[in-house]
Parts: C-alpha cells; sequence; structure tokens
C-alpha cells in the first residue's frame, strides 16, 4: 500500500515538471524541485531567463498556477523562480540552447553551433562535455553527430549521480531530432583523487636581543670627544708624578742639616 502511494506521488511530480516545461520553453528552463509545506506545495522553477516565466504583470505564472490547481488538483501551489548561477554548466539549458539554435537556423550549421557549445561549456570551467545529435541530419538518412571534449565519465556511481545529463527533442523541417548533453561539472570530487602534500620545513633563526634606543642614544651623549680625553688622561699622570717629587727633595733635605748640628 505504501509503495502504490509513492509510486503515485512520483508519477504526479514527473507530470507537474513536464507540464511546467512545456509552458515555459524559451526561458532556459533547468529543472524543478517540489516541496510540502503547511499552507501548500511549493513549487521552485530554476531558470535561466525568470523575467519571461512571470510575463508582464504576473499574467503567465497566474495562468500556470491556475492550470496547476485544476489539471493536478492542487489546494493552494505557491511558485517559486529562482536564477541559474552558471548557465553553461547545466545540461538542459545548454541542450536547451542547442535545440532552439536548430530549429532557427536549421541543419545547415548543426557542427558551427555543436562547436561553439562546447567552447562555451569548457571556458565555463567544466571537466568534460559530450554532444549528440540524432536524426536527418544534413540528408534524408538519419545519422548520429557525436562531439566531445575534456575528462567525462562513463561508468561507475559518479557517471550515474554526479555527471549531469539531458535529453532534448528539436522540431525541424526534415523531422524530429534528438540531442542529448553530458556535463560533468567542475566541483564533482573522485575517488581517484590525489593530493600530495608538501612536507613543511622548519627554520630556525637566532633572534638578537637589540637594546632600546633611549639607552643607546644616553650613551652616545655620555661618550666625551677625543680630545677631552687626551686632557684628561694629562691631568692624571701630572698628578700621580708630583707628589714622588716634593718626597725626593724633603728627603735631601734632612740629609744635609744632620752633620752641620753635630759640628
Amino acid at each position: 500500500m505504501i509503495e502504490r502511494q509513492i509510486v503515485a506521488q512520483k508519477k504526479k511530480e514527473y507530470q507537474i515538471q513536464e507540464m511546467i516545461a512545456k509552458n515555459v520553453k524559451g526561458s532556459g528552463y533547468s529543472h524543478t524541485k517540489l516541496q510540502r509545506t503547511p499552507l501548500g506545495e511549493k513549487i521552485i522553477i530554476y531558470a535561466a531567463r525568470p523575467g519571461l516565466i512571470v510575463g508582464r504583470k504576473g499574467q503567465s505564472i497566474i495562468k500556470l498556477t491556475n492550470d496547476l490547481k485544476n489539471n493536478f488538483e492542487l489546494e493552494n501551489p505557491q511558485i517559486e523562480i529562482n536564477e541559474i548561477e552558471n548557465i553553461n554548466i547545466d545540461a538542459m539549458v545548454v541542450a536547451g540552447k542547442i535545440a532552439e539554435s536548430l530549429e532557427r537556423f536549421g541543419t545547415a550549421r548543426f557542427k558551427g553551433i555543436m562547436h561553439k557549445t562546447m567552447e562555451e561549456v569548457m571556458s565555463a570551467g567544466a571537466l568534460g562535455i559530450e554532444i549528440v545529435i540524432s536524426g536527418k541530419i544534413p540528408g534524408a538518412r538519419a545519422k548520429s553527430w557525436r562531439v566531445y571534449s575534456g575528462y567525462l565519465k562513463k561508468c561507475g556511481d559518479i557517471a550515474i549521480n554526479g555527471v549531469l545529463k539531458a535529453k532534448v527533442s528539436a522540431v525541424i523541417k526534415t523531422g524530429v531530432v534528438g540531442v542529448k548533453v553530458s556535463i560533468m561539472p567542475p566541483d564533482i570530487k573522485l575517488p581517484d583523487h590525489i593530493q600530495i602534500l608538501e612536507e613543511k620545513q622548519e627554520i630556525i633563526e637566532e633572534i638578537k636581543e637589540e637594546k632600546p634606543v633611549k639607552e643607546e642614544v644616553e650613551k652616545k651623549e655620555e661618550k666625551p670627544k677625543a680630545g677631552e680625553d687626551l686632557k684628561k688622561k694629562q691631568g692624571k699622570e701630572d698628578k700621580k708624578t708630583k707628589p714622588k717629587k716634593e718626597k725626593v727633595k724633603k728627603e735631601t733635605k734632612k740629609t744635609v742639616k744632620n752633620p752641620a748640628k753635630k759640628d
């Protein structure tokens, strides 16, 4: 019983997304998210040109809400439109752009359209891209044309969940042409990615203690000039030599006086 409810809910969500994609064609539609809230169901539409979805004075969005109420019996659908940051990395937008250009210019320039879009996606920072166009191009016999660039996973978990894929059909004079785009985004984390860490180099430096500036200035002020040093040295030597000469004179006087008294 629960499984049937889940399947019915998913089927309903897919039908809502399909209906929105048909109504907002030409606005750079990417994808839709459905959220349940206490007030009702919230529908978030991601597109490259949200102004075209809203329409003049909000007429287009009012019509879309009425269609959702009538076709899917939604009580209070709240539609929110978000703009895509990087258009060239979204696979659905890129595929829609190729389909629009094929419908406008025909099959004469299909190779130039493929190569130009591939260059734009790679310059936007994608790791890899693959574009496959299949149909009656350029002649009456059906063929498939493939263009690829960069690195793209083809198998494994990343190929299923990580790689962005989109399929769009374009209606031209010769018939219906299928456009398939696969893009590997730049922010994907690969399991075989290895990051080599650099060894830390410890540099030991000797720090010399620097004396404060004030002490150096005071010492410079205290240092006398070269001429003053010589004068001070000469004065000290004179003081040391003078008392020695006086002592010698006194001693000689005593020796002279003593023999005279005896006579």
